[in-house]
């Protein structure tokens, strides 16, 4: 799983600044918890190989008596509860203050692993002024710019070395047939997670135990349906209470994050008595993004009338536009109600994720693609396609070949892919098209 920075200080350190250059975009997943002024917000870094979340968090004011401070201290110690190292940020421009020393006493209170970084360092050689943050008590003090992008590779090696990250080169594969289908269920709070898990793994008495999860208590269960061996990656986190597992409604952004990140399916759970939110959307995106394959349920489809009903069907198709691909189901978890049918979606849905597909085919119908309907001319240029090859699974890419490949309209690629899709029955996975143009062997000549 992917691991976690927290970025940590008093307001207008420059954190913000620091978060938008590791993530190298203003984009970022929002926990939107109801009745909050201020969120923590979530983003994606990479250093070589290596991915990791990064949460940046408001002004830190440990001692904030209400209001809005006393709930932005709330978010960020739950950030802290949540990362595997801290960056605690400080300016080095403005100097030592008291609010630093608060911080840094309520940090060590917590005990996570953290790092010193003085922002906004640029032009400070000789390190002086930064000798006043050793008084802090965290060791070295890592002069950077959030704003000039100085310090910050080495701050991220920094951050990233004592959590021994396994070389992705070095996982297992993850074609092998014999290995159990990874099933994420996300969701937001109190959408029905516990139930359904509770369900599945007590009423149905499927087999399942303990597997040791990782520091960050992320917890799979093992269990076995028909046959067919599942590994149930918990977003809620799950516990033992006698012989029955028992899950709890914590809501984690970063658990959410790293169990689709760690799956092959994700179920996504909706409550049709609250619709299609803004979190939903969240979650759905970054599935997506993620290139997982995904069924989608909405749970306590007893509890609404016909009226509701229609009104959530159509907040999906509104929504959730991007998950067309993927299949729609209502149950009701208490009732054990439409559940079948939920099993059978993620087995076609990962089927799908994983399915071969061969060269010659994939050729013939791209050219027969073509040749129903050719793509449109670009000025003095009409996009070739040659030939089309798989290029991954998991999410399946199709890389076709060809010249002007760039000139192909978003359009031309959606009918691409459509028949794509029905050929190979790709249901409940995105499928990616790549497109490789061939270089013109005279574009560089001056002839």
């Amino acid at each position: 799983m992917k691991p976690v920075v927290a970025l940590v200080g008093r307001p207008n350190v420059g954190k913000s600044t620091l978060f938008n250059r590791l993530t190298q975009t203003r984009d970022a997943i929002v926990a939107d918890f109801a009745g909050l002024t201020r969120d923590r917000h979530y983003g994606n870094g990479r250093l070589g190989k290596h991915e990791f979340i990064v949460i940046d968090t408001g002004g830190f004011e440990p001692d904030a008596g209400s209001g809005i401070f006393k709930e932005m201290a709330k978010q960020t110690r739950q950030a802290v509860a949540e990362a595997d190292v801290v960056i605690f940020v400080v300016d080095a421009r403005e100097g030592l203050s008291a609010q630093d020393h608060e911080i840094a006493n309520e940090l060590r209170r917590l005990g996570k692993p953290c790092l010193l970084v003085a922002n906004k360092a640029e032009g400070m050689h000789d390190g002086t002024k930064l000798v006043d943050f050793y008084e802090l008590g965290f060791g070295d003090v890592h002069g950077i710019s959030a704003a000039h992008g100085q310090g910050i590779r080495g701050l991220v090696e920094l951050a990233l070395a004592p959590l021994n990250l396994p070389d992705p080169d070095d996982e297992a594969d993850e074609d092998d047939v014999n290995k159990p289908i990874k099933l994420a269920v996300a969701g937001r709070p109190n959408v029905g997670k516990s139930t359904l898990i509770n369900t599945w793994l007590g009423e149905e008495r499927l087999v399942a135990f303990d597997m040791p999860g990782t520091t960050r208590d992320a917890i799979s269960v093992p269990f076995e349906r028909n046959g067919q061996r599942f590994e149930l990656i918990d977003t809620a986190g799950l516990r033992r209470k006698g012989r029955v597992f028992e899950a709890i409604e914590k809501f984690s952004v970063v658990k959410t994050l790293q169990a689709i990140e760690s799956a092959n399916v994700v179920l996504l759970l909706l409550d049709a008595t609250q619709g299609v939110t803004d979190q939903d959307a969240h979650i759905a995106g970054y599935i997506l993004e993620s290139g997982r394959a995904v069924v989608i349920a909405v749970n306590k489809w007893d509890a609404v009338d016909s009226y509701q009903r229609e009104q959530v069907q159509r907040q999906i198709e509104t929504r959730l536009p991007f998950l067309k691909f993927a299949a729609l189901h209502f149950i009701s978890a208490i009732k054990r109600q439409g559940l079948g049918p939920v099993w059978q979606a993620i087995a076609q849905a990962h089927k799908s994720a994983t399915r071969k597909m061969s060269t010659p085919v994939l050729t013939r119908l791209l050219l027969e693609a073509v040749q129903f309907q050719a793509p449109k001319r670009s000025g003095m240029f009409r996009p070739k396609l040659r030939y089309a090859h798989q290029g991954g699974m998991n999410p399946p890419v199709i890389v076709i070949h060809g010249n002007s490949l760039e000139h192909v309209t978003e359009a031309y690629k959606r009918f691409l892919e459509g028949r794509f899709r029905k050929e190979f029955d790709l249901v409940g996975t995105p499928l990616r098209i790549q497109f490789k143009s061939s270089q013109n062997p005279f574009a560089e000549k001056d002839e």
